[in-house]
């Protein structure tokens, strides 16, 4: 048994040390998911709190049966208890300074566009309305409505996915690395064809088509399972939090 499995087979016989060193050592997880939702109106270190109750519940919950990285349990859990708490509290706050900005902006656009029919630049209503153009482009930003992570999306062959599949497309190194984190766990649940198929998709970006034939089914096939192995995934990520 490794390290931290041992850790945590102490932690939940009672011993508080063992659970200390397990929060301890798994600080720096909870620091970069808590960055993650910067920009929502908490401060840092509120997230990085939040987190660590997440954290906690994790050590609790962790079925030393489980075949997965301790490490791959926690993301969701912790990225899962920072949304909860964004969602009670309000997903976004936006300063007044901001929203009145926002306003002035879209009535500035809007005359603009009426007057003359064209879309005016952000250098120029930054002229008109004696406003920096990253105090717009913030303001705007700020007041965009939120998208759902089940936005759909299309990709080129015409097959709908959601937006939470391509979610590791985007993003700072580290967003990607902890996408990535949950992503391999979930995906050693899989079978080898399902496996085959979620990485000749994802991560090569080959068409239904070209994976039917390296496989040797249907493109029909290939979108059933397809849209089958996305919701069993889905369905084990959020049984994790």
């Amino acid at each position: 048994m490794d390290k931290t499995l041992e850790l945590l087979r102490l932690a939940k016989e009672g011993n508080q040390d063992a659970k200390e060193q397990l929060v301890t050592e798994n600080l720096g997880l909870v620091w970069a998911v808590a960055r993650r939702f910067l920009g929502r109106g908490h401060e840092l270190e509120d997230l990085y709190q939040i987190g660590c109750i997440g954290l906690m519940k994790c050590i609790d919950k962790f079925d030393l049966s489980f075949d997965v990285k301790f490490s791959t349990y926690a993301v969701p859990m912790i990225t899962g208890e920072i949304k909860r708490f964004l969602r009670d509290d309000g997903m976004i706050k936006v300063s007044r300074t901001l929203k009145e900005t926002a306003y002035k902006v879209k009535k500035a656009r809007e005359e603009i566009i009426n007057r003359t029919g064209i879309e005016p630049r952000l250098e120029e209503l930054s002229r008109l309305l004696e406003i920096d153009v990253e105090e717009i482009v913030a303001s705007l930003e700020a007041n965009v409505e939120v998208e759902s992570i089940y936005k759909t999306i299309y990709q080129n062959d015409g097959n709908a996915v959601y937006l939470m599949d391509k979610i590791a497309d985007e993003g700072d190194a580290q967003g990607v690395l902890l996408d990535r984190i949950v992503i391999e766990g979930l995906m050693s649940g899989l079978n080898e064809t399902e496996e085959k198929i979620i990485k000749l998709r994802y991560f090569e970006n080959r068409t239904q088509t070209e994976i039917a034939k390296e496989i040797g089914i249907s493109q029909v096939q290939v979108s059933r399972l397809e849209k089958k192995i996305l919701l069993k995934m889905r369905e084990e990520y959020f049984n994790k939090k």
